[in-house]
Order: C-alpha cells, then sequence, then structure tokens
C-alpha cells in the first residue's frame, strides 16, 4: 500500500507487513474464538440464508397484494414495484456467532404505509407457523417488530422510500435516497447505511472481521459490551476496530487486537473517532456536530457514524463508564503485549475478570 495513502481521517500509523509471528499468532487467535463459539457452522450460515430468503418472498408478496387489494394498483404494475429485506449489524459485517440475532430492514416503494406494516404485514407474520414470539414496537424510537423465525431472533425495521419501486438493485448508500422521507425511516434505513459504510471503510474485511469478533468477546467477558448501561453497543465496538485498521492497514487480526488496545489507551477523549470525513448534505437532517449543537458539547466518547446523517453511538456514556473502558483498554494492551512476547495465551485476554477483587466493597 502506498504510505501516502489516507484511511479516514488521517494517513496510516504503521504500513508493516505481518510477521511470520503474527500470522501464527493470529492464527492462535482464531483457533481460540472458534472454541468460544464465535463462529457459526455452515449449517447454521446456511440456515439464517435460507431464513432471510424466506422472508424477502413474504415481503414481496405482501408488497404485491397491498398494492393490488389495498391501493388499487393494476396487477402487471404490482408486479413491478418490487420491496425487499436488507440485513445490517453484526451479520451483515460477517461477524455472528452462534445464536446471534439477526438484524434486518424490510425496503418497501412509497404507496406502501408504516401502518400497512404494522397492520396487514404483522398479522401475515402472525400466521407463519414458523413465527414465534412476535411483538411490534410501533412507538419506539426505531419501530421493529420482534420475532423468531424456525428459532432465529430477528429484529425487523420498515423504511418506505420516495420511489415508485423498489428493485433489487436499489442503492441504498446513495444520500439522496434520504429525500422526502421522515425521521423514523431514516433512522430505520441508518442501520443498513453505516453498516455498509463500515465495511467501505476497512483496509482488509478478513483482518476486520476477525479483530471484531476478538474485541466483542473480550468486551462481553470484561461487561463492556451494553449500550444500554453507558458503555459501547455493537456498532460503535465496530467503527473502533474499523478506525485501528484504517491505521494499521496491513496487520493481522493479532496485530490489529494489540493496536486496538494502544490507541483508545491513548486517545484523547472527547476527541471524536471519525472513519471518514464528516458532512452535511443538506437534506435537513441532524448531524452531530458540537459546534452548532450545544449538546454535542457534553459527549464524552464520541464514536461517529460514518454515513449521513452522521450520529454520536455513544451518547449513553458517562464519566464513570468512559473510565472503567479506558482502564480495560490499558489491561487489555499490557495482557496483548504479553501474548505477543509469548509471555501469555490468548485465554489471558478473554478471563472475565474477579468482581469482588476489582470492586473490594461490602454489598450489603
Amino acid at each position: 500500500m502506498d504510505a501516502s495513502k489516507t484511511l479516514g481521517m488521517t494517513s496510516a500509523i504503521s504500513l508493516a507487513k505481518p510477521k511470520p509471528s503474527d500470522l501464527e499468532h493470529t492464527k492462535e487467535l482464531e483457533e481460540y474464538l472458534r472454541d468460544a463459539g464465535m463462529f457459526e457452522t455452515d449449517a447454521e450460515l446456511n440456515h439464517r440464508f435460507e431464513v432471510l430468503g424466506k422472508l424477502n418472498t413474504l415481503v414481496t408478496q405482501w408488497i404485491r397484494d397491498v398494492s393490488i387489494n389495498v391501493k388499487n394498483m393494476p396487477p402487471q404494475i404490482a408486479d413491478t414495484v418490487g420491496g425487499k429485506i436488507c440485513t445490517f449489524g453484526s451479520y451483515r459485517l460477517g461477524v455472528a456467532g452462534k445464536g446471534a440475532d439477526i438484524d434486518a430492514l424490510c425496503v418497501a416503494p412509497r404507496h406502501i404505509e408504516r401502518s400497512d406494516y404494522f397492520g396487514s404485514f404483522y398479522d401475515l407474520l402472525k400466521d407463519q407457523p414458523e413465527v414465534t414470539e412476535m411483538r411490534a414496537v410501533e412507538e419506539a424510537f426505531v419501530p421493529v417488530i420482534k420475532m423468531k423465525y424456525e428459532g432465529i431472533e430477528i429484529d425487523l425495521l420498515f423504511a418506505r422510500l420516495a420511489l415508485k419501486e423498489v428493485p433489487d438493485s436499489v442503492d441504498l448508500k446513495d444520500d439522496t435516497i434520504l429525500k422526502n422521507l421522515d425521521e423514523k425511516c431514516v433512522r430505520s434505513l441508518n442501520g443498513c447505511r453505516v453498516t455498509d459504510e463500515i465495511l467501505r471503510q476497512v483496509p482488509n474485511r478478513e483482518s476486520f472481521r476477525l479483530a471484531l469478533r476478538a474485541i466483542k468477546l473480550w468486551a462481553k467477558r470484561h461487561g463492556v459490551y451494553s449500550n444500554v448501561f453507558g458503555y459501547l453497543g455493537g456498532v460503535s465496538w465496530a467503527m473502533l476496530v474499523a478506525r485501528t485498521c484504517q491505521l494499521y492497514p496491513n496487520a493481522t487480526a493479532s496485530t490489529l487486537v494489540e493496536k486496538f488496545f494502544l490507541v483508545f489507551s491513548k486517545w484523547t477523549w472527547p476527541a471524536p473517532v471519525y472513519l471518514k470525513q464528516p458532512y452535511d448534505a443538506k437534506l435537513g437532517f441532524k448531524v452531530w456536530d458540537p459546534r452548532v449543537n450545544v449538546q454535542d458539547r457534553f459527549h464524552l466518547m464520541p464514536i461517529i457514524t460514518p454515513a449521513y446523517p452522521q450520529q454520536n453511538s455513544t451518547f449513553n456514556t458517562s464519566q464513570s463508564t468512559r473510565a472503567v473502558m479506558v482502564e480495560e483498554f490499558k489491561a487489555g494492551l499490557q495482557i496483548t503485549e504479553d501474548i505477543m512476547l509469548a509471555k501469555a495465551t490468548w485465554d489471558k485476554l478473554f478471563q472475565p475478570p474477579n468482581f469482588f477483587t476489582k470492586y473490594n466493597t461490602t454489598l450489603w
């Protein structure tokens, strides 16, 4: 790779190619993650693929039926309006582990309303013998239908585009697709747009995926994987790993894990983490910008999504949760440096900390 090449906001820290020991450490890391259930079997992957195919068929059939029976569209026109399912999150990033859920989005043409989705489509799903544990959360910040389909947990969002038809080839990354959409549709589309933009911003997807699997397992084992409790959710961890990949574009996954801890234990928070130059597409949606929005100035650990309208994915972070994470980054750096020097094995990185040693206080 050309040394002058910039990935993201800055040039790379190192363009060093992997050494034989790096490849060996990566092999050991992958073996550990496989044993820990961080990979699906081919059968599980195929099952997910089939389930998504069935859901896609249901969606296109439902859109056609609503077009004819409710919107009085001639059948030959209804045959062309399209609609489809898109995935995002860990499944789309290619890092889903055993038993992981699927985040998906139902994309519909403009004559299909959200009320149709939570009405007739909900009823259609309810009639499917494969669907269990279904509930609609229509009033959520991002409205969703949650269900299990053939045992796989699925969160299914809805977005209607301002288009007469939604062909398979529709390009969701194009900002103009957001034109004339309401906030809820924009938020629903955001998952797919952000996930795909993250993948576009990393120099080596294979190394990114393995490093992200490792960081996700580490964060879960160390109790810092949670948006709700003021730590980081899946998309935030993905963006931090992606930024590390940009800074070390030729590194193997084992090196990326070490450099992840190096970079973010020394990061000067609240300096924001960006994967690409932010911009305003001038479609009227609010973007994260502390120069303009007063409340953005109070964010303590901003990690900014790379697709318009850019948002901070970590607005729940507090002084105390940030301090906990920085301490964990420092401890992770020490352990991974030992692993690289063959003074420790990967097992040590993924050991959950002893709660009672760490928080030496009386709990009653």
